[in-house]
């Protein structure tokens, strides 16, 4: 059995099994299986599931990225794949937040609903533009590898990598050493992806056994809405930017199917990242000099799917609470969305302050956030696979820019 037919087995008996045990949660059995199952064993392998993929996160990016950047021919070579990366991510997101505020205002989601069941929502507050552009430079490397803070990391590994360029033949043994290391770094991550349909299951039976598959009927026409933009963008706006680099979006998308189905799974963009970087350079043929750059850049500031959550969000929220918002306050949110998916990277919870600086920012009562949080798990499944995706696209359209895309290797079936 391949792996995504695994993956996908895997999700099915975990969704099917979670909501029956939801749906029979009073009966005195079921409330065994909550007890030594959900809470217990499966709640169990699930976190080490999960701790075992961030446990490769780390050194996978700073080893590969010091590997790329020591591959790069020069220093500007390593600009203008920064440069293209940064951009590609900043206007993928921008049209993200405009399709998604231009569907949602067309549905209306939030019309009918009742205001008076919303509970008080407090997001924490989010850091300064200027805390946040301060803390991506590292005043103690380890300490930035032992929080995982991939912003300083990549600093470092690029500081790193490109002091190994200059030094030229002198630095051949540690070059050597650290692409050996990431040969070991790759075998971690084969032994990994042999178990992952267990952990799988395992997060899936949680989620439905906890939440119930009937969660979505109570916001059916949010949760519809909001799926179809999210399967808009990757499927539509990808495409297009993918054809226009005469790349196939039915290779690109197929060869994806597994990372994507992974990233669903965990919800984890961070998680995924091992499999997404061994997915672009073996079955995309992007090189390690865009890879080891654009992968783990993007899993910190590309959140395409999160600004495509804020922009239905917040007219869902409007709707609900029956504010109009004028044409200026859309484009506040535009601007407020894009700007935020980079300047809260790498803070815990995201997503949720990211939307509570949209609402305050249009006016709109933070506590409407209450509304959606019920549903937000399962679409935050959905949300980390356009994120991966979106990843995945821009390394290689910087990739093919740079000349550093092994066509035949993306074209082979």
């Amino acid at each position: 059995m391949s792996f995504t037919k695994r993956i996908l087995l895997a999700m099915f008996l975990g969704i099917s099994f979670g909501s029956l045990v939801n749906t029979f949660q009073n009966f005195f059995f079921v409330e065994f299986i909550f007890t030594y199952l959900v809470s217990g064993l499966f709640d169990v392998v699930g976190q080490i599931f999960i701790s075992l993929l961030k446990l490769l996160v780390v050194p996978l990016v700073f080893v590969s990225l010091v590997c790329g950047v020591s591959q790069v021919s020069s220093g500007s070579q390593l600009g203008s794949i920064g440069i293209k990366s940064a951009l590609l991510y900043f206007f993928t997101t921008s049209f993200a937040i405009f399709s998604a505020l231009l569907i949602a205002s067309f549905f209306t989601p939030g019309d009918g609903i009742n205001i008076g069941s919303v509970n008080t929502f407090s997001a924490p507050d989010p850091p300064s533009f200027k805390e946040t552009l301060i803390n991506i430079f590292p005043t103690n490397p380890v300490n930035a590898m032992s929080e995982g803070n991939m912003l300083q990391i990549i600093v470092f590994a690029l500081l790193f990598g490109y002091g190994l360029l200059k030094i030229g033949e002198t630095g051949e043994k540690i070059k050597i050493f650290f692409e050996n290391l990431y040969q070991v770094i790759l075998q971690i991550v084969n032994i990994v992806i042999l178990i992952s349909p267990i952990g799988v299951f395992c997060l899936i039976f949680n989620i439905f056994a906890t939440l119930g598959i009937e969660i979505i009927t109570d916001l059916i026409e949010y949760f519809l809405i909001l799926t179809f933009i999210l399967i808009f963008h990757a499927s539509f706006t990808y495409s297009i930017i993918l054809i226009f680099s005469k790349l196939s979006p039915y290779i690109f998308f197929t060869k994806m199917r597994e990372t994507m189905l992974f990233a669903f799974s965990t919800s984890s963009s961070s998680a995924t990242m091992p499999i997404t970087l061994k997915t672009v350079e073996e079955k995309l043929g992007v090189g390690k000099s865009v890879s080891s750059f654009c992968v783990p850049l993007g899993t910190t500031i590309n959140m395409d799917g999160t600004a495509i959550m804020q922009g239905v969000a917040t007219v869902f929220i409007a709707q609900a609470f029956s504010i109009d918002l004028s044409f200026t306050e859309y484009l506040m949110v535009v601007l407020t969305a894009t700007l935020a998916s980079i300047g809260t990277a790498g803070v815990p919870g995201v997503g949720l302050i990211m939307l509570a600086m949209v609402l305050q920012q249009v006016g709109l009562p933070v506590e409407g956030i209450a509304l959606i949080i019920g549903v937000d798990r399962l679409l935050d499944m959905i949300r980390t696979a356009v994120n991966v995706s979106g990843d995945a696209m821009v390394s290689c359209i910087v990739a093919k820019s740079e000349n550093k895309l092994d066509e035949e290797i993306f074209n082979e079936v």
